[in-house]
């Protein structure tokens, strides 16, 4: 689920590099899933989540920058999923994630697949060929 492909690539070096870095953090919240125990994995979880959140602010603050350098035209449509994927991070961050452990890295795992396919795969493709005109890659 959260194996980097070549099909994946926006030809942009340092996007594709920190994407592959968001897949690492999903793949390693999606072994954090995988693990039929009982232990306490609060830690654990509050550590990816924090680690994505702040990857995530990173990565996205690079790719806006990028995006206004060279004045795309879905700027701010694209700040607004940012935007919107923060949020539930956040939101997650805030709810009482060791009395729902189970339930809450399954719905990370469920939120994360979808905003790789939906966002990823789909929405920064939109970007790639006009960057890529634009001599960015």
């Amino acid at each position: 689920m959260f194996k980097w492909r070549d099909s994946f690539s926006c030809n942009i070096k340092a996007i594709d590099d920190q994407h592959k870095k968001l897949f690492e953090l999903g793949a390693k919240l999606n072994d954090l899933v995988s693990q039929q125990d009982d232990f306490d994995h609060y830690d654990e979880i509050v550590d990816i989540l924090d680690e994505l959140k702040e990857y995530t602010i990173y990565h996205f603050g690079y790719e806006e920058e990028l995006l206004e350098k060279y004045s795309y035209e879905d700027v701010e449509e694209h700040k607004k999923e940012h935007k919107a994927f923060i949020d539930k991070i956040t939101a997650v961050l805030n709810k009482d994630i060791d009395e729902d452990q189970r339930e809450v890295k399954m719905d990370l795992v469920i939120f994360i697949a979808d905003w790789i396919e939906k966002h990823i795969l789909h929405t920064d493709q939109k970007y790639k060929i006009y960057l890529n005109l634009k001599g960015v890659f």
